[in-house]
């Protein structure tokens, strides 16, 4: 955690915010184990104090919605001391009841619809979204992580897929709900550098822009080197789009900023 302040000071952010996957209920290699959650508590709080005349930090968590009993707005995770919750969806249920995970390299993602939902990937999209309004409905979060992340995956497998109107309205009822939940949004720039685009990706951004539903950019880094990367290029992206602000913490609390 030491290594990622660290290279936010270094790069000159007043504000920086950590966020690990939270616990599932089972173990996976990319979750924070429920028995470690104390010791991430306790490091984030001697980080803050050891860089509070450096930096304002603040800890929060990715969790992700899985089903009625796993989600951020669940007691345990409303109780954690957190300053921030993500709320994001990587797992869906098959039609056979297996957890599968949809945030995964475009060739195991092709192999999934085809083995695990009979080779048909749009019943796979439509079950992606019912958990996205799930996650939605039950709230407890901030911001979405990382919206209509699944898009990439899904253009590899099938190209235009994502452009057919039944796709579209998905999208678009999705946003709508999120809207009318008063959530803010993710622009995720993790992928820019490789894949050149953002989650949710700027055809999108429209549909954000006559929603008015305020943005978070946030970089999604995994490594301390990464922290910064996209990010100036989606705050460009969406100035030359028209829009004024992004939503940053500060001083404790989201505040308003503008696009310079």
């Amino acid at each position: 955690m030491e290594e990622f302040v660290e290279a936010a000071v270094r790069q000159g952010f007043t504000a920086y915010g950590i966020s690990s996957h939270a616990p599932l209920p089972f173990s996976t290699f990319w979750t924070l184990n429920r028995t470690k959650v104390p010791a991430y508590l306790a490091e984030f709080r001697r980080l803050k104090k050891k860089y509070k005349e450096e930096i304002e930090l603040y800890v929060g968590m990715e969790i992700d919605y899985l089903n009625p009993e796993q989600h951020p707005a669940t007691d345990y995770f409303q109780h954690l001391p957190l300053d921030y919750r993500i709320g994001s969806v990587h797992l869906i249920y098959t039609p056979a009841g297996q957890i599968i995970d949809t945030d995964t390299s475009p060739e195991n993602f092709r192999k999934l619809w085809k083995e695990k939902f009979q080779g048909d990937l749009r019943r796979l999209l439509e079950t992606y979204f019912e958990a996205s309004m799930r996650l939605v409905e039950a709230g407890g979060f901030d911001f979405v992580g990382h919206a209509n992340k699944i898009f990439y995956n899904a253009e590899q497998s099938c190209p235009g897929i994502t452009e057919e109107d039944w796709y579209k309205k998905k999208l678009s009822d999705f946003f709508v709900f999120v809207a009318e939940k008063g959530l803010m949004v993710e622009i995720n720039t993790k992928a820019y550098i490789q894949k050149g685009c953002f989650f949710p990706s700027i055809r999108d951004w429209k549909i954000l822009q006559e929603l008015q539903i305020p943005l978070v950019v946030n970089s999604d880094a995994h490594r301390p080197e990464l922290i910064h990367a996209g990010r100036a290029e989606a705050l460009q992206q969406l100035k030359e789009k028209g829009f004024k602000t992004v939503m940053e913490l500060r001083e404790g609390k989201w505040q308003e900023m503008p696009i310079v």
